[in-house]
């Protein structure tokens, strides 16, 4: 499954909470994915926001969002990304979504600004 973009979980919930950069997420909502790594990160955030795990589930799911299975290859690729985004402090999540999108080829979209300094040849595309 490919697409134009590949969105973090902080792009999205920026997007899902209506708060700053949501304007360049629904942009690109049609032509986006996500990672399955990133879509768990989602849905748990929204339950720590206070939503049903049932409830959280089903407003992600409402946005059709392709997701993209967290393989083998990628998963050894995001390990690598460790001591090159460690001081950072970049999480797994983050990792997760960094190699996909190298794998992908595709742009990713984020809230995280500490993303931006990052020099790993993915286009990282800071929204707010």
């Amino acid at each position: 499954m490919s697409a134009a973009f590949l969105l973090d979980a902080s792009a999205l919930l920026a997007a899902m909470m209506g708060e700053e950069g949501t304007e360049a997420v629904e942009a690109k909502l049609t032509e986006a994915q996500i990672g399955a790594v990133n879509a768990s990160e989602v849905v748990a955030k929204l339950t720590d926001k206070g939503f049903s795990g049932e409830t959280a589930q089903e407003l992600f799911e409402a946005l059709l969002l392709p997701v993209v299975d967290f393989d083998a290859a990628t998963a050894m690729r995001a390990g690598q990304l460790r001591p090159s985004t460690r001081m950072k402090g970049l999480s797994l999540g983050d990792r997760a979504c960094l190699a996909q999108a190298e794998v992908s080829g595709c742009p990713v979209l984020t809230a995280d600004r500490a993303w931006a300094g990052l020099d790993l040849g993915v286009d990282v595309q800071v929204i707010r």
